[in-house]
């Protein structure tokens, strides 16, 4: 459904005024029209408007300077400019200074129309994106964002170290971690949090589609660009591009996105010049990137620039003691939107969902509480509300066979802290280093158990 809207129309031309007048009324817009640049200015420090139609060429104030004082005043408004002189000159003139498009004078109604809707729908997106910057900025804020454990709590203090910060980073964790809030936490804690935040999944946008829909293209392009259009660079400029699952980029692109990167400069399809940008990257991957590049599916130039700072966001599994926290959470933010009256999680539910394993981490967590706050019939959300899911014990118990006169305990946690050592040296090719990491210890003991169980190994 067409955007309806408040348009300033400027034109000296009293038939042309008078034909813009009742077309856009026409098709139930509010229009406010004046005869001088003069009378615009004026009329632009009293009110703002959602969309300025205005003559290029006119005595005294011209088309450019009502552009320059409605993105002074107001730049959030959109500017179209028409004229009988269109110049690549004056066109390049008008969008540098921010005009949304421009219209050549005699134009088809078809045309005008179409062009007053689809600046009218970006004004709107702009203010949708505005409104949903300020809720973004409460709602993921380090002190909204929930985690009590350890883990989260470092990567609490490193979000607000690299926030400040202009580098590129990576976001690593498995599906359902939360890497998308991750993104949103640093850049509404960076200088960057009045721009925009774009976000797209590398993997769910077509190959033969994912180079317009990142860099643009311009009119003519290929079969069916009827016009210019900017890419997700552009409306993310000045702020954030959150690129999701970014190892399922193909490899042609993956040059092009290093080149962005590198140049601060991208080239829209078939165009023949270069646009700047101003863009900060966040990529995040469920994928290890460095076995990635191993295989050569990613590139290691492009791996290594966007890679200055990662962040791991762990499973919900490591972090069992935020299960309760979460879940609260969740229940009282589906019982106010659904307007249910749970008002608290009875004990046993909680249990249950406590000794889940949550191969869906905290998206499925999530996903439990609100269809138990959907079913839920009074204010305390029980067992019933729940899906049958068996309790499991720790892995692996249901192999431990305790013989009659017992076990020595030692020696059986030694057999197995010793197995999981050599797992562990074993994926990652023998490197102390790496699988230290893996098992999220330090080196020092990852040196310590390895004399302790005599396993010999080459490199660090």
């Amino acid at each position: 459904m067409p955007i309806s809207g408040r348009i300033l129309v400027v034109e000296d031309e009293a038939s042309m005024r008078e034909f813009l007048e009742i077309l856009l009324r026409r098709h139930k817009h509010e229009a406010i029209v004046v005869d001088s640049g003069e009378a615009a200015l004026e009329q632009l420090d009293r009110e703002e408007f959602d969309l300025v139609i205005t003559d290029l060429k006119m005595p005294g104030v011209g088309g450019l300077q009502i552009l320059e004082r409605t993105k002074q005043r107001h730049p959030q408004t959109e500017v179209v400019i028409v004229t009988a002189f269109a110049t690549a000159e004056t066109a390049i003139a008008a969008m540098k200074q921010g005009a949304y498009d421009y219209v050549t004078k005699p134009f088809k109604v078809d045309e005008i129309v179409v062009t007053v809707e689809r600046a009218l729908e970006k004004r709107a997106l702009v203010r949708e994106n505005v409104t949903l910057r300020e809720e973004l900025r409460g709602r993921f804020r380090l002190d909204r964002m929930v985690g009590r454990s350890p883990v989260m709590q470092q990567l609490f203090g490193l979000i607000q170290r690299v926030a400040a910060t202009r580098t590129s980073l990576v976001i690593l964790g498995e599906s359902g971690t939360g890497k998308e809030l991750v993104a949103r936490a640093v850049h509404s804690l960076s200088d960057r949090a009045e721009k925009p935040f774009v976000a797209v999944n590398c993997g769910a946008i077509p190959e033969t589609l994912m180079e317009s829909e990142l860099f643009g293209h311009v009119k003519g392009a290929f079969t069916g660009a009827t016009r210019d259009k900017g890419g997700l660079f552009s409306a993310a400029d000045g702020g954030t591009l959150f690129l999701d699952e970014i190892a399922e980029l193909p490899p042609a692109l993956q040059v092009k996105l290093l080149r962005a990167l590198q140049e601060r400069r991208i080239k829209p399809v078939g165009a023949v010049s270069e646009l700047e940008v101003d863009v900060r990257i966040i990529a995040a991957s469920n994928r290890d990137l460095e076995q990635e590049v191993a295989s050569e599916r990613f590139r290691s130039d492009l791996y290594y620039r966007l890679n200055v700072i990662a962040l791991t966001v762990p499973p919900l599994r490591d972090r069992p003691e935020d299960i309760p926290l979460l879940a609260e959470h969740f229940m009282r933010r589906y019982a106010a939107e659904m307007g249910r009256p749970v008002r608290r999680i009875a004990p046993e539910a909680l249990s249950l969902l406590c000794t889940h394993h949550y191969p869906g981490n905290v998206r499925e967590l999530e996903n439990l509480v609100e269809r138990a706050v959907t079913l839920a019939v009074d204010e305390v959300l029980d067992v019933s509300s729940l899906p049958t899911f068996r309790r499991p014990g720790p892995r692996h118990l249901a192999h431990v066979a305790i013989p009659p006169d017992g076990l020595d305990l030692d020696q059986y946690m030694g057999t197995i802290e010793k197995q999981v050592l050599t797992r562990a040296l074993e994926q990652t090719g023998g490197n102390r280093t790496e699988a230290a990491h893996l098992l999220r210890i330090t080196l020092r003991s990852m040196r310590y158990r390895l004399a302790k169980y005599g396993i010999e190994v080459g490199g660090e």
